[in-house]
């Protein structure tokens, strides 16, 4: 028997990979003699370097970089196997995690360290770039990351803006000359799942600036800025940032990314099965295993579970998903390809109890163990 275990982490409680371990070991008890092939998922957000890094026999790469607050810390991103492409998430520099809550403020914020990540992948030999983009404590239209990769961004008196939302006013030229030469030819793909425009009411500040700490004064301030920016950059470099799906995507880093490194947009998990081979791995499975700590009505608006389920769809496998928790809106996915889902919860407990990483390995483990006790009967 073949089963492909590919399931997203359960967010606060369990990563991707020690859950797929745990799911192995409960088939194992059942079926010893097993294939178990374990792809741990991602969507593009949290645990996209880990799920890629795993899948391929990469690498990852610590360093110092700027924060969000243009303090120094570490960030980590990934080196495929293939030794040419770098993944990066971009919360990894400048989360809304690494700030504490009292001192988020998006004018202040910067993707300064976006950008050396980058700059350290081309120095590495890198020429192909994943981005996943989410969980920025940013707004500042990703001119902080392109700062750091040569472009230079001028006040009305020629001298160099500083860091944040609020100097999107302030920008005046675009200077190019001094970009980075490595850039020319590499290839951006961003994992991007929103459809947002950079600035609007349904933009980059209005949107998400509440949430990185925006007043509502600030979010004003924030998408005039953008809306200003927007229209240099297309004076400048003849790019429109701004009508583009996911422009407004991490305080718009997704339109920096596309109109000044010609990236392409993309479903966070299109992009992420694709770079692990999912459409390969499945081939003559007999089950496959996904699943997310929580499985409602998000989950068929294309997270991580549905993209592997209607894949095994197409190909004709069952495929069952674990979650914590499930809803009544999950049984929307039985009409998506999800064969049968489960939850893993065992017992009545408190929600903190049930989300340890102790709790969630064991439920997992037993869970798996007695769907499978179940599969060898009804063989």
């Amino acid at each position: 028997m073949k089963v492909l275990i590919a399931i997203d982490s359960f967010k606060e409680s369990i990563s991707s990979i020690k859950g797929s371990e745990a799911i192995s070991k409960g088939i194992k008890e059942v079926y010893q003699d097993s294939e178990i092939v374990t792809l741990p998922l991602a969507d593009g957000g949290e645990g996209t370097v880990d799920s890629l890094v795993h899948a391929t026999e990469g690498q990852l790469i610590k360093m110092k970089v700027t924060g969000p607050l243009n303090e120094k810390l570490e960030a980590i991103y990934g080196i495929l196997g293939d030794d040419k492409t770098a993944v990066i998430e971009v919360a990894s520099a400048c989360g809304l995690p690494l700030i504490p809550e009292k001192y988020r403020n998006p004018l202040l914020t910067t993707t300064y360290g976006v950008g050396e990540l980058i700059s350290d992948a081309l120095d590495k030999g890198c020429n192909n770039f994943v981005i996943g983009l989410g969980g920025s404590a940013t707004n500042d239209a990703g001119v902080g990351m392109l700062r750091a990769l040569g472009f230079h961004f001028m006040d009305r008196h020629n001298n160099e803006v500083g860091f944040g939302g609020k100097v999107l006013e302030d920008i005046h030229k675009i200077n190019t000359e001094y970009v980075n030469p490595r850039l020319e030819g590499c290839v951006f793909n961003v994992a991007c799942d929103v459809n947002n425009l950079l600035y609007g009411t349904e933009g980059a500040a209005y949107i998400f600036g509440p949430q990185k700490g925006a007043s509502e004064d600030m979010v004003k301030e924030l998408d005039t800025g953008l809306k200003h920016f927007a229209h240099v950059v297309l004076r400048d470099l003849g790019q429109d940032i701004h009508n583009i799906k996911g422009a407004g995507a991490a305080g718009g880093l997704g339109a920096a990314f596309y109109g000044f490194l010609n990236a392409n947009l993309q479903s966070g998990i299109e992009l992420i099965l694709d770079h692990i081979g999912m459409k390969a791995h499945m081939q003559g499975a007999d089950f496959v295993i996904t699943g997310e700590g929580k499985m409602d009505g998000q989950t068929s608006m294309g997270k991580a579970p549905l993209g592997v389920a209607q894949m095994a769809k197409k190909n004709n496998i069952p495929v069952i998903a674990l979650a914590g928790g499930v809803t009544d809106e999950t049984s929307e996915l039985n009409e998506l390809g999800v064969t049968s889902y489960f939850s893993i919860t065992s017992a009545p407990m408190s929600l903190e109890e049930a989300m340890t990483w102790k709790t969630t390995y064991n439920n997992l483990q037993s869970t798996s163990k007695q769907l499978f006790r179940l599969i060898r009967a009804s063989r």
